[in-house]
């Protein structure tokens, strides 16, 4: 057995292990295209930097696990993945929802190469890496959600992002500690929809998604 099949096998357990008591189907297939993701971002990530995380299994915990637990909240069709990154949370949740479409923005072109090969060589069909900065784009079609992880402060993601959806859009937010100051501090224009804490097995330190809405105008 090769160095790469050992160490794929070896995340597979490791993965398998985290979702014994998520409360949602990861078919093998799927798994299979999540590990291999997880090489391909440990093989780039020598040379691009796309993380910080270093440690593979590290990065099915904290990557790959952080974002499929949020696929259950998805109840509509097109997204936008802000500040993306090497393509956190878009592709793990991409491969969890086949049937939605995910833009996946970063302003860094070598992120933007990265995801183009891994939706090549992993054949996944409903991604877009886009190299933009969030304020410069506009979309073609009608987005139904941004989401963003790490990406910014509420208030500041609101500001960037706001001429992404209309009101019928939904901005979700991945945040860890919620802090009240920020929920406090959003702008007039927009309301709290609700906020969800999240299970995610083998992290410590809290999950939550925010749920942010436009408010209708008249």
């Amino acid at each position: 057995m090769s160095e790469q099949q050992s160490l794929q096998n070896d995340l597979l357990l490791v993965l398998k292990n985290s979702l014994k008591n998520c409360d949602f189907v990861v078919t093998e297939q799927q798994q299979l295209q999540l590990i291999r993701y997880v090489l391909m971002m440990h093989k780039w990530n020598k040379a691009y930097n796309l993380t910080s995380v270093r440690d593979p299994q590290q990065m099915v915990l904290k990557h790959i696990v952080d974002s499929i637990v949020v696929a259950p909240y998805l109840n509509k069709t097109q997204y936008i993945d802000v500040g993306t990154g090497p393509g956190l949370p878009g592709i793990p949740l991409a491969i969890m929802c086949p049937t939605k479409q995910f833009i996946l923005l970063d302003s860094l072109g070598k992120r933007v190469r990265f995801m183009k090969q891994v939706a090549y060589e992993l054949k996944i069909d409903n991604i877009q890496p886009v190299q933009s900065r969030v304020e410069d784009f506009v979309p073609k079609a009608k987005i139904d959600g941004v989401l963003s992880r790490a990406f910014a402060s509420l208030k500041d993601m609101l500001h960037w992002c706001q001429h992404l959806v209309d009101s019928h859009g939904v901005f979700l937010a991945l945040k860890g500690q919620l802090s009240i100051d920020e929920l406090q501090q959003l702008p007039l224009e927009f309301k709290l929809q609700e906020t969800v804490k999240l299970d995610v097995p083998g992290l410590e330190g809290e999950r939550h998604i925010v749920k942010i809405t436009k408010k209708s105008v008249g």
